[in-house]
């Protein structure tokens, strides 16, 4: 049972404040050990560049773009025909004037509507992925592509606007479990300093893609100010369960779909007759109805190759009024295939 004061001890001890002899700042001793004084975890925070947006909602964001990420890489390597990787950088928040310093004058500046959002979004494009993306365009083999210090011309204004208007596409998609965006274009710059969208120390939410191609790289931007984006943000705390539900419910569905857009793809199937050898003077001295006879019996049957590789084996025939092959068997797993090996 704790202690109780006496009347006498209450007394005494209200005297001893009022004189001074008592300070009540002093930590009160405890029975034991004493205690070391708890202050918790500190957190420095900055009232010029204030954290508006949670941690959560900043992992969902992440979410959405990287699958962004993956689908705008698949089809500007189709576009392009070659092998464009894109990347998710990172997502931050900072002021929109610390964005507008960071970006290269002249820039492929690009200012969005949101409807029904009210304000306006911005997706720059780096001049060091821009011009090795036109270069390809035009023709260009993306070796050592050299990065002029000059605004674009309007015929690359309107090449990149494809580009755009993909990035757009894909950007509706991902927003739409948040919300029906309409993402338009509405005006080009090249220089970034007279786009002056928000005030300069409002806090935007910056969205960075690495893009790839060959040896050259550059980043895309995606630039969204706090203010268009409020009214929706609660929206953002029930993607993660969104995707999750989403991923485990349409499984089925999406193996579907994925095998029919493989069962469209068209591939090269080659039969390869026989092989033979002639001399430099026979091929100068070759006319038509000249016979050339092939190391290998009418019975045999001819190698038939998919995209490239062995897998089949068949006899030529005629079907209608056209050249056929009927398939006789399959190039079995590990076969080494003498015919295929002379060939290449």
């Amino acid at each position: 049972m704790p202690d109780v004061l006496s009347q006498n001890e209450v007394d005494a001890l209200l005297a001893a404040v009022d004189d001074g002899d008592l300070d009540l700042s002093a930590p009160s001793p405890s029975s034991g050990s004493s205690a070391p004084e708890s202050h918790g975890e500190i957190a420095i925070y900055d009232f010029k560049r204030p954290e508006r947006v949670s941690t959560d909602q900043i992992r969902s964001m992440e979410m959405m773009h990287e699958v962004l990420a993956r689908k705008l890489g698949a089809s500007l390597s189709a576009y392009l025909r070659t092998i464009v990787e894109v990347k998710l950088a990172s997502v931050e928040q900072l002021t929109y004037q610390e964005f507008i310093m960071s970006l290269p004058n002249p820039t492929c500046f690009n200012l969005l509507t949101c409807q029904p959002l009210d304000g306006s979004m911005v997706l720059e494009v780096n001049p060091s992925i821009v011009f090795p993306i036109l270069d390809k365009l035009l023709g260009g083999g993306n070796t050592d592509v050299h990065i002029p210090e000059r605004e674009m011309s309007d015929i690359e204004w309107r090449l990149m606007g494809h580009i755009t208007e993909e990035t757009l596409d894909f950007l509706r998609e991902s927003w739409r479990p948040i919300m029906d965006l309409d993402f338009q274009v509405a005006q080009r710059e090249a220089n970034p300093q007279l786009m002056q969208i928000v005030p300069p120390n409002e806090v935007v939410i910056l969205i960075c893609f690495e893009l790839k191609m060959g040896e050259s790289s550059g980043m895309l931007n995606l630039c969204v100010p706090f203010p268009v984006v409020e009214p929706i943000m609660a929206n953002f705390s029930t993607i993660q369960t969104w995707f999750t539900s989403r991923r485990s419910g349409n499984e089925e569905e999406d193996k579907v779909k994925l095998n029919q857009g493989i069962a469209g793809t068209t591939m090269d199937v080659v039969a390869y007759l026989g092989r033979a050898t002639i001399s430099l003077r026979q091929f100068l001295e070759m006319r038509q109805g000249d016979l050339i006879y092939l190391r290998k019996e009418s019975k045999e049957p001819m190698l038939v190759t998919v995209a490239g590789r062995p897998k089949f084996f068949a006899h030529a025939g005629r079907y209608k009024n056209y050249k056929s092959m009927r398939i006789t068997r399959s190039v079995g797993s590990g076969e080494e295939v003498k015919e295929f090996l002379d060939i290449i």
